[in-house]
């Protein structure tokens, strides 16, 4: 497609013209395309047309951080920090305020020794894997409570683990316990992970939910890894008031061994910075596993996972960045900033969004949460009547608007695709109403 005069092109985009682009980034799918993919291809037809797309494929933060995390960390680089390589395991005041933090909204108990910082979440996930997945030579890795976060399988199959998954979508309730078990009854599963709330879904375990898997790891000695990248964002309950329930659900309640995931990107919008924390149970961090000694030089689950796998991956978390990570915190634990104040606009977005794609002919792929409906948060799923995941996104692509397929998450529903809020902005509406309603005019849904 040629451009002249500097006119944009006209929307929807010829199909000619995008399978062409499709080809150039070796998609021969788009149901297939990794969000990073999307992203390459979304830029490059921006650049060639001048449309302005309707970006909702990824997960960025659309806000601002906190001058808080700012202001402490432009002053512990002016008092030269960054000359120092930080403690392979974090600075002191940011394990504690993780720790006090853990207490304050989850209501557990972890000392400071098994929090430790990692340069973003994901980083906390392959150490999870690298040493959750390597302490019994029996066992043959994880089992992904689905949809997830597809990196998460990247990961696993980059260090050749073997994995198993399900969608939890169809098992709610008392209904999980007997799925969950058919899977650790065979003795091959090492850790079980999941996001809540859920990552592209928004779907959020409930407390009678999380006892099964609990309860159910203990009694297969399984670890648990729960991504908590979306803390506090379930906005239908305040969990915002330090040491007053209601607390954050979480695993830790009802097992022994568990890694808790927390990231600073969406909470603080610190995503650039690239923080997250891993919160290891005290009975986890100081079990042995003489299995361990295959790779690490210690049987010590702590000790391997920082002095083996952590320091094997990096020198340490960027030095001033803990100093700003632990200023958040602080200020979080002490009650002078409530987080979810800034971050409840995304399902104030969601709630808009959602309407008017189903005014348009849209239905929600994951609507219930059990007996309600699914929270506005920071994603929602769509489908459109007679398309498959695929088509949808291929036309949708044509019309200005980006999103990814739930079929690299491995939903069952493949019909479907996720929708992300954040870099939607309110001004951007009008404009999201009008590419959807032509859309739906040119696709009329026969009832």
């Amino acid at each position: 497609m040629k451009l002249h005069n500097d006119k944009k092109a006209e929307i929807p985009l010829a199909p000619e013209y995008l399978r062409e682009k499709l080809r150039e980034h070796e998609i021969d799918d788009p149901a297939t395309a990794s969000i990073r993919e999307v992203i390459r291809l979304v830029n490059k037809i921006e650049r060639e047309t001048g449309i302005s797309y309707i970006r909702m494929e990824i997960g960025e933060p659309g806000l601002l951080p906190p001058e808080i995390g700012i202001d402490a960390e432009i002053d512990a680089l002016k008092k030269g920090v960054g000359a120092l390589y930080p403690n392979i395991d974090g600075i002191r005041p940011l394990k504690e305020e993780t720790s006090r933090f853990l207490k304050l909204f989850l209501n557990i108990d972890v000392s400071p020794e098994g929090c430790i910082p990692t340069v973003g979440s994901l980083m906390g996930s392959m150490l999870c894997f690298l040493v959750a997945n390597r302490n019994d030579h029996t066992k043959e890795g994880t089992l992904f409570l689905d949809p997830g976060f597809p990196v998460h399988k990247q990961q696993v199959k980059m260090l050749g683990h073997d994995y198993y998954s399900f969608d939890v979508y169809n098992y709610r309730g008392k209904k999980l316990k007997d799925k969950l078990e058919s899977y650790l009854v065979g003795g091959k599963i090492s850790s079980i992970l999941y996001s809540n709330p859920n990552n592209p879904t928004w779907i959020c375990l409930t407390e009678e939910e999380l006892q099964i898997i609990g309860e159910l790891s203990d009694k297969y000695d399984v670890i648990v890894i729960e991504d908590l990248a979306y803390f506090g964002m379930d906005f239908r309950k305040d969990y915002t008031v330090p040491g007053i329930p209601p607390y954050q659900p979480t695993v830790a309640h009802y097992t022994k061994d568990y890694i808790i995931l927390i990231s600073s990107s969406k909470m603080f919008s610190y995503a650039g910075q690239r923080i997250g924390l891993m919160a290891v149970s005290d009975h986890l961090f100081n079990r042995r596993y003489p299995d361990l000694l295959r790779y690490f030089k210690s049987d010590n689950f702590g000790q391997a996972l920082i002095y083996g796998a952590l320091y094997g991956l990096t020198a340490g978390v960027t030095h001033s960045v803990q100093y700003g990570l632990a200023a958040l915190l602080k200020a979080v634990n002490d009650g002078k900033y409530k987080y979810v104040e800034d971050v409840k606009i995304y399902g104030e977005k969601a709630k808009i969004m959602k309407q008017l794609f189903l005014s348009n002919g849209f239905k929600i792929v994951y609507d219930k949460d059990i007996d309600e409906p699914i929270a506005d948060g920071f994603y929602f799923t769509v489908s459109y009547p007679g398309m498959s995941g695929s088509s949808l996104l291929e036309e949708l692509l044509r019309y200005g608007m980006s999103a990814i397929s739930l079929r690299i998450t491995d939903s069952e529903r493949t019909e479907g695709l996720r929708i992300c809020v954040s870099m939607v902005h309110k001004n951007q509406f009008d404009e999201l109403k009008n590419r959807l309603e032509k859309f739906h005019m040119d696709h009329p849904v026969n009832n």
